[in-house]
């Protein structure tokens, strides 16, 4: 399958459609009718504790579990029914990489390039690693680079196919400052090239920066959806909210914890 010709005839519609989704885990019910869609050229983040739902949801999308009922499509294709064209049309950057550490930046990236039928010339893999700045890392092992050189060449492992959906998992837990500035600079930038980006985070400065939209999500159901600063400003006067800040200012966070308590969640 073309992924890019996909990509040029679904980019009308949603790349992602959820609807009424429903996750078990024996007789525990981790994610609850939970609907919501990822339009192309939208960063869409996916707010909730520990155990709200947020893997469970996302594992879903990814087809990694089978859900109890409801829809999932990716770019028009139902990840049951259809899931070679669903997974051909979407990549995914997970939290942790699993790269052999022994290979050298150059042979993993053509390694898994060749793995989506795309056959890299040494011009071609150059180009990718100077838009990375990691040209001069091609010989280098993959297991001695740093954390954000890892998650650099993930992302472009996970998009190398041009895919209408990206699919995130925490992507920079554990990066400094600096890294993860870069790293929001090529989310965005995928987002400009029409892509539709699904990040789960915990990091409510990094909602507020990237996302367009975010849905916030606690004991499997999703509790509001609107761009951030729209959720700040509906729900700034609840009581609970007004008791959650501590800067004189609501803050996203504030209304994080106003919405979903203030108890740590193991």
């Amino acid at each position: 399958m073309n992924t890019s010709t996909a990509f040029t005839n679904h980019d009308t519609q949603p790349v992602l459609q959820v609807e009424n989704l429903d996750v078990f885990y024996g007789n525990f019910q981790a994610v609850r009718n939970v609907s919501f869609e990822v339009r192309p050229g939208e960063i869409f983040g996916l707010l909730g504790p520990n155990g709200a739902g947020k893997t469970s949801t996302l594992s879903a999308a990814e087809g990694l579990i089978r859900p109890a009922s409801g829809t999932i499509l990716v770019a028009g294709y139902d990840n049951r029914r259809q899931p070679l064209n669903a997974r051909a049309c979407m990549g995914v950057q997970l939290q942790a990489t699993s790269f052999q550490p022994e290979l050298t930046v150059g042979e993993i990236i053509t390694l898994y390039a060749g793995l989506y039928g795309i056959k890299l010339g040494t011009d071609q893999l150059m180009a990718i690693l100077t838009d990375i700045k990691l040209q001069d890392q091609v010989a280098k092992r993959f297991g001695q680079l740093s954390g954000g050189q890892q998650q650099r060449i993930s992302l472009v492992i996970a998009t190398i196919h041009h895919p209408p959906l990206v699919l995130m998992d925490e992507p920079t837990t554990g990066l400094d400052p600096q890294s993860r500035r870069q790293l929001w600079a090529r989310i965005e930038a995928m987002r400009d090239k029409g892509h539709g980006i699904l990040l789960t985070t915990h990091s409510m400065e990094e909602a507020e920066s990237v996302c367009d939209r975010i849905a916030i999500i606690d004991h499997g159901r999703i509790i509001t959806t609107d761009a951030p600063q729209a959720i700040i400003d509906n729900n700034r006067d609840r009581p609970e909210v007004i008791a959650a800040s501590r800067r004189g200012r609501v803050t996203l966070e504030d209304v994080f914890i106003g919405l979903t308590g203030a108890d740590v969640r193991a």
